[in-house]
C-alpha cells in the first residue's frame, strides 16, 4: 500500500533572511572616506597592496554538534515549536528525515516532556494516536500497545541497543527523545528479545551535553503529598569544548493521589561524549530505583465489566508493593575511515533485581471478586553489542548508501514465585484481609535459580540507491535473524525446553519526493519475534507447562 506524506509548516525560512541580513550588517567593517584629491597610481598600488594584507584570514567555523547516537550528522532538527523533530533513527539506517524515508515514525523530543512535565515514556507516549498505554499482566510494567500489538518495556531499545533501560518503568527526566516507529522492523532493529514489537518499536535517546552550559534545578508536588526534584546539569570542556558531560538525578517520594498508595523514584544518569576529528564516542550510566507501596492493582473482568471506582479510591491489600532496582550502561563509537566510510561499534549491560508482593483482582460488575496472593522475584542479567559499516559511492548517475550491520543480545534471567488460593475481594468496598500464605511455590524466593536464557543474533546488509538526483530512493536489505531460547525448571534447574531457530528478513521500500513539501512511499518488512515462555500462573490458575519456550512468530506486513 502506498502512501502520501506531509510536512509540517514552519517559520523557520520565514525568519532566517532578517537574521542573516542583520548578521551581515552587524559585520561589516568601517569605510574610511574618500580624500577630495585622489591619490597618484603609486600611492594607490602602495594603499592597494597594505589593504590586501592587511584583510583578515578567515578560518572555517567549528561546530561541536553533541549526538547520543555518536554520528557526524547529529539528531535530526526539530520542527518550530521544539516538541517534535524532522525524523529520527530508522534502524540500522541512521537518522533519516522523515520525508526521504519509506517508513513512518515520530520523534518527541525533550522539550515536549518539559513543556508536559512527563514523568515517564508512557506519559510522552499518550501523545502518539498510534499507541496506547497500559499496565503489564498482574504487575506494574508499563506496556505500550503499538498499532494493536504490544511493546513490553524491556523491549525499547536505547540508543538502537535492546534490553537496557529499566524493565517496569522508565523515568523520562534523562531521555532527549523518545522515537515512536509503527509497522513490522525486524530488518531495522533485529528481532525484539521479550518477544513482542510486531506492530512497531520504541528507541529512547539519551540527553548529550549542549554548546552551552546548562544548570537547571525543578522543584515540584503534586496532589497527595508527593514531592519531586531534578536535576540536569551539563557543560563542555577541552579543547574546542569537545568533551561533554552530562548529569540528570531526580527524586520522587511520598504519598500519589490514589488514597494510600506511596512511590518513591531514584534516578541517576551520566551522559558523556567526545567529539573528534574522525571519530565520535559516548557513553552512558545510569541507575534508578523504583517502589511503590500499596499500588492499587489492575481488574480482570469475570462476567461484567464494573463501572470505574473513583480515581482517589484504593482497593489495595496493605501488604503489598513492587520494588525495583536496575543499573545499566552503555558505550558507542563512530569513525570515520574516509569521507564515504564510516564504521561504528556499540556495546551495553544492564544488572536488573525486582521483587513484588501483588494482590491481583477479578470482578465482576457488581465489583465483588475475588484476589490472590502473588509473590514474584526476578534477577537478570543482560549483555547486547553491534558493530557496523556505512558506505557512500555512485554508479553512473545512481548514487548507492551501503550498509551492514551485526548485532548480537544475551539475558540470563532467574525468577522465583509463590501463591495463595483466591479470597473475597470488593473494589467499591474494600476491607483489609491478612496476608495469606502461600499454597503453590516455584524455586527459592532468596535464591532464584536460572529459569530462561535467550540469545539473539543478526547480520544485516541493505543498499539505498537514488535516482533522478535522489528524488526517488530505493531500499533493498535483508537480516539474517538467529533467535535461541531455553527455559528451565523453578525449583530444579533441569532445562525443560529449547529452540534455535534461524530466517531471513528482507526488506523493500521505495520514497518518491514529488516535491519539497510531499512524498509517495511503500515498503514491504515483517516481524518476527521469540516465543513466550508460558508462564506460572494465569488468571490464579496454575499453569500445567509453566516455563515451556513456545515456538516464534513470524508475521509480514506489505505497506
Amino acid at each position: 500500500m502506498s502512501s502520501l506524506r506531509l510536512p509540517r509548516k514552519t517559520g523557520a525560512a520565514s525568519a532566517l533572511l532578517p537574521v542573516c541580513l542583520v548578521a551581515s550588517f552587524a559585520g561589516a567593517p568601517a569605510m574610511a572616506q574618500q580624500s577630495a584629491t585622489p591619490p597618484s597610481d603609486e600611492v594607490q598600488t602602495a594603499e592597494g597592496q597594505a589593504s590586501q594584507r592587511s584583510e583578515p584570514l578567515e578560518l572555517p567555523e567549528t561546530e561541536v554538534v553533541a549526538s547520543a547516537d555518536a554520528s557526524a550528522d547529529g539528531l535530526t532538527q526539530p520542527y518550530a515549536g521544539d516538541q517534535v523533530a524532522r525524523g529520527g533513527r530508522v534502524g540500522i539506517l541512521g537518522n533519516r528525515d522523515y520525508m526521504e524515508t519509506p517508513f513512518t515514525s515520530t520523534s518527541y523530543t525533550s522539550q515536549l516532556i518539559q513543556d508536559q512535565q512527563a514523568r515517564s515514556v508512557s506519559d510522552v507516549l499518550q501523545n502518539d494516536p498510534s499507541v496506547r498505554v497500559a499496565r503489564g499482566f498482574g504487575n506494574f510494567q508499563e506496556l505500550y500497545v503499538v498499532r494493536g500489538f504490544p511493546v513490553y518495556s524491556d523491549d525499547i531499545s536505547y540508543n538502537g541497543l535492546y534490553g537496557l533501560l529499566p524493565r517496569q518503568y522508565v523515568a523520562a527526566e534523562f531521555i532527549e527523545r523518545v522515537e515512536v516507529f509503527r509497522g513490522a522492523n525486524t530488518f531495522l532493529n533485529g528481532a525484539a528479545p521479550g518477544g513482542s514489537g510486531i506492530g512497531g518499536a520504541i528507541n529512547i535517546l539519551p540527553k548529550r551535553a549542549p554548546n552551552e552550559p546548562l544548570t537547571r534545578l525543578t522543584v515540584g508536588a503534586e496532589n497527595g503529598g508527593q514531592a519531586m526534584t531534578h536535576a540536569d546539569i551539563a557543560r563542555r570542556f577541552g579543547d574546542e569544548e569537545r568533551f561533554g558531560v552530562r548529569l540528570n538525578a531526580a527524586k520522587r517520594a511520598g504519598e500519589t493521589t490514589v488514597e494510600d498508595e506511596d512511590r518513591t523514584l531514584d534516578m541517576f544518569a551520566l551522559g558523556l561524549d567526545y567529539q573528534g576529528d574522525n571519530f565520535r564516542l559516548s557513553a552512558d550510566i545510569g541507575h534508578q530505583y523504583h517502589f511503590i507501596d500499596s499500588p492499587r492493582p489492575s481488574v480482570t473482568p469475570s462476567g461484567g465489566i464494573p463501572s470505574a471506582p473513583d480515581a482517589e479510591d484504593n482497593f489495595a491489600q496493605s501488604w503489598t508493593y513492587s520494588k525495583e532496582k536496575q543499573t545499566f550502561g552503555t558505550f558507542r563509537a563512530e569513525y570515520d575511515f574516509s569521507d564515504a566510510v564510516t564504521g561504528w561499534l556499540a556495546a551495553g549491560v544492564r544488572e536488573g533485581e525486582e521483587k513484588n508482593r501483588l494482590a491481583s483482582m477479578t470482578a465482576g460488575s457488581s465489583g465483588a471478586g475475588t484476589f490472590y496472593r502473588f509473590d514474584n522475584v526476578r534477577e537478570e542479567e543482560v549483555f547486547t553489542s553491534e558493530v557496523g559499516l556505512r558506505a557512500r559511492g555512485r554508479t553512473g548517475d545512481v548514487s548507492h548508501e551501503w550498509v551492514m550491520s551485526a548485532a548480537m543480545f544475551d539475558l540470563e534471567a532467574r525468577n522465583a514465585y509463590a501463591m495463595s488460593g483466591n479470597y473475597a475481594a470488593d473494589i467499591y468496598q474494600p476491607f483489609a484481609v491478612a496476608m495469606p500464605d502461600a499454597v503453590w511455590i516455584g524455586g527459592s524466593m532468596s535464591n532464584p535459580n536460572v529459569t530462561e536464557r535467550t540469545h539473539t543474533q543478526s547480520l544485516a546488509i541493505a543498499d539505498t540507491l537514488g535516482f533522478m538526483d535522489d528524488r526517488l530512493l530505493v531500499t533493498l536489505g535483508a537480516r539474517r535473524q538467529g533467535i535461541e531460547a531455553k527455559s528451565y525448571d523453578y525449583n530444579s534447574g533441569d532445562r525443560l525446553s529449547s529452540y534455535n531457530r534461524y530466517k531471513n528478513s528482507p526488506v523493500a521500500g521505495v520514497v518518491y519526493q514529488l516535491t519539497d513539501e510531499v512524498s509517495l512511499y511503500a515498503n514491504y518488512i515483517e516481524g518476527l519475534v521469540k516465543g513466550d515462555i508460558a508462564p506460572a500462573t494465569s488468571g490464579g490458575v496454575a499453569i500445567i507447562n509453566a516455563g515451556e519456550a513456545l515456538e516464534p512468530m513470524f508475521r509480514n506486513r506489505p505497506r
